[in-house]
């Protein structure tokens, strides 16, 4: 797996339920990194809808889909594991684990018609629940006067960049997050608005969520 890299999932665990053709689609995902998660879940949610006609699956372990599977469960080949597979990956969704369960309500769908079920069902589900982007960052901490901060907050917000903390003592601190590869900007630039006047520490680096508001997921 590779470490230190930004990559999309979903918000939180959650579900959404699609009615297609009287039949009842029930898509539940979690967030899971590692194959024990992912088995585990699969278990929990097929033993909570044990009465339905199908609990079919797909997951993908790891940064690189180090580790995918997905699982028909009884359906016709092809028709439900696979396409759910491939709808997290075509929205580019890292260690997640999905369980589609169908209640069948008389009406059959045919292969074309059950590919397209299971895949929307995914596809709606994550939207639903919603997408963020995991990622990588360096923290800054700084202190200034209480007179220069109205101007610094104007200029953190106006750059949309993350504010983890502000301690409120003789002096306000501030502890921010950016990306490895904006840190250089942010500094000249709090150098050039502060009159050279600004000294700070390097803090830790972390993994921090960013919602995602566009559907244009290979673009994040």
């Amino acid at each position: 797996m590779s470490e230190n890299k930004n990559f999309l999932t979903i918000k939180e665990n959650g579900s959404n339920e699609l009615i297609i053709k009287k039949s009842k689609f029930i898509a539940s995902m979690a967030r899971t990194t590692t194959i024990e998660e992912a088995e585990d879940f699969i278990k929990t949610i097929s033993k909570k809808y044990h009465d339905a006609t199908h609990n079919t699956y797909a997951y993908t372990i790891g940064l690189n889909d180090d580790h995918v599977k997905a699982s028909d469960n009884g359906e016709p080949s092809g028709t439900a594991g696979i396409p759910e597979l491939k709808a997290l990956q075509l929205m580019n969704l890292k260690n997640v684990t999905v369980v589609v369960t169908r209640y069948f309500g008389g009406i059959k769908l045919g292969a074309g018609g059950l590919i397209r079920a299971y895949s929307n069902s995914v596809t709606e589900a994550a939207q639903a629940i919603g997408v963020i982007k995991r990622v990588m960052q360096d923290e800054i901490i700084f202190s200034l006067p209480y007179n220069r901060f109205d101007e610094v907050d104007h200029y953190l917000k106006g750059k949309n960049i993350f504010v983890d903390k502000i301690e409120y003592g003789v002096d306000i601190t501030i502890h921010v997050f950016l990306d490895e590869a904006d840190v250089q900007a942010f500094i000249d630039e709090m150098i050039e608005l502060l009159n050279g006047k600004f000294d700070y520490l390097n803090g830790e680096k972390r993994y921090n969520e960013i919602p995602i508001l566009t559907q244009n997921y290979h673009e994040q």
